[in-house]
Order: structure tokens, then sequence, then C-alpha cells
């Protein structure tokens, strides 16, 4: 599927930066924000060596430790997704662990096996890319942690600081791309657990609507099921990932997570079109995917905040 633009949209790596101004003063958490589920995990660890992680069924796990050759390929297959700053995405669903074996402090991200890449390297890499795009902002969203001490929770959040500096955004009622931009802010941190608590620069928990179907049409119903019911104050993300189970996947062996992303996004992204950001009842804001590369993804999501101009939302 191609993610090229027409010439009336705006580039994706700098979207933000072409909001028209009627826009600016509106806070982010009634605009329509692409995200990506289960981001950085683009760059999963091949290496043999590294183990499955600690989430995945027990069958699964002792399936790969004594069955890795046959195994593997099918964890590899169904874990892998990606995220692309200058596609459009400003919202990073970031799951982050230690692993059991390791004797470093070191910190990596994991969907079904862990990444070669550390977290500290891949935040310089955001905030290299941040240097050079000033009035874009990016929401880090840092959960589901697997295997952290108190210690290696306290490292994570010296080394968020120490990296973004200046960038992050301290909690304030309003969060406008105006006021972002008046004060240099480009990084919202939203951290999930109890040490966040009281700290000015980490946000609580984001929301994350997860519908937890692995067919279009029930995560869509499900969606119009909670939307009746109103949207949450501040931000929040409805995640139109599809999510697989270890029955789908044996049933699906010639299959992998990209084919079914794939194949269903004409139905998703008909569904996202259709949807309004804002303050409303049934309004969306942060709508995550996965491969959002790969598709008309972002400028769908993007393209509707055109619906604030003209007062529908």
């Amino acid at each position: 599927m191609s993610a090229e633009l027409s010439p009336k949209e705006p580039r994706m790596e700098e979207w933000m930066a072409h909001l028209p101004c009627a826009l600016w003063d509106i806070p982010l958490c009634n605009l329509a924000i692409p995200g990506s589920h289960n981001a950085i995990t683009y760059c999963l660890d091949m290496n043999d060596r590294s183990p499955v992680d600690l989430t995945q069924p027990d069958m699964l796990q002792k399936l790969d430790r004594y069955m890795k050759p046959l195994i593997r390929p099918f964890v590899y297959k169904w874990a892998v997704t990606q995220q692309q700053l200058d596609c459009g995405v400003r919202y990073c669903d970031l799951r982050i662990a230690h692993r059991p074996t390791d004797t470093s402090t070191d910190l990596y991200f994991y969907h079904g096996v862990y990444t070669a890449t550390t977290v500290e390297t891949v935040l310089t890499e955001i905030r290299v890319w941040l240097d050079t795009h000033p009035r874009e902002v990016v929401i880090l969203s840092f959960s589901h942690f697997l295997g952290l001490n108190q210690e290696l929770h306290m490292l994570l959040i010296t080394a968020i600081r120490a990296t973004f500096a200046t960038k992050l955004c301290p909690k304030t009622e309003s969060v406008t791309l105006r006021n972002l931009w008046a004060q240099g802010y480009q990084v919202i941190v939203s951290y999930e657990h109890k040490l966040a608590s009281g700290q000015n620069d980490l946000w609580a928990h984001i929301p994350y609507w997860w519908a937890n179907k692995c067919k279009a049409e029930a995560l869509i119903q499900e969606f119009e099921h909670r939307k009746q019911h109103g949207r949450p104050g501040g931000f929040f993300v409805t995640g139109i990932n599809l999510t697989e189970d270890l029955k789908y996947i044996c049933s699906h062996p010639t299959e992998s997570l990209r084919d079914l992303v794939i194949s269903t996004y004409p139905a998703l992204l008909a569904w996202v079109r259709e949807q309004s950001p804002g303050s409303k009842v049934g309004s969306l804001n942060i709508i995550a995917g996965d491969f959002v590369g790969e598709s008309r993804f972002a400028p769908s999501v993007v393209a509707l905040n055109d619906k604030l101009l003209d007062g529908s939302s």
C-alpha cells in the first residue's frame, strides 16, 4: 500500500509545523495525533540467544526453550512492528525491559523478544531528530515495565531527563502548540509507575483503548461502543492494532502480523476517516496502529484536524 502524499498534503515529517494557525491554540489532547503501537520493535534481536520475553504464555516459553529453531521464526513474524517519526508518528508506545540474565543496567524494548538496540540509544536518536524538527512535538509513553527494580527505574528517568533536558514539557493544565513552541518544549513523557507521582516532568499514564480483537469488524464495534460513554478528559489513545493470540498464529502458519495488519487497513482506515477530534462525546485524540509507514495511516489521522476548522467537531 502506497503512503505517498498528494500535492495538497503536508510532509508528514513536519505536519505539526504546517497545521493552520487556527489550530495552534487547541489543546493537544483535542487534536488528532498519529501514534505507533509497540514502537521501536522494528529492531528485535534476531540472535537466538535473546530469550522470549516473560510476558509470553508459558507454553510458548517452553517451546522456545526446547524447539527454538522451529518456534523462533513464528515469534519474529508476529512480533515485529515499526516506528518512524518521519512518517508522521507523534505518539510512541514504549515497553521497557531489563533482560533477565543481563548483569549490566542496559534496558531494551520488547515485544515477544527483546530489541537489539538499547533504550538510551533510541532516546538519543529521537532527540537528534527533534533538534532538526524544532516545531514537532512527540509524546513518549513508557509502560509495561518488565524486570525493572527501583534502581533501574531511577536510572531510566535520569537518562530521559539528561537526553531531553529543556525539551521536556512539565505537567500543565493546557498544552497547545503555540505555548510549546514559545517555550521550546518538544517532549511529553508519560511514565506508568508510582515513581512518577509528584514528578513535575513525568505525566501520568495515558489511557489506551485496546480492543483485543483479531478482526477489524470486531475492533470497530468495540470502539463504537466505548465512544458512546465519552472520551477521557486528557490525552488518550485509541489503538487500532489487532491482537493475534496463539490459536490464531497456529491456524495461520504462513502469515505474519504484517500480513494481518495490511490486509485489514482498508477497513480500519475507512473507519478512522469517519472520526473526529475534539472534546465532545465520541471524539478521538491519539490513534495508534502497527506498520504505520506502510499505509495511508498518518495522513488519514492528521487530516481529521480539518474538521476542527469547519466546526464539525
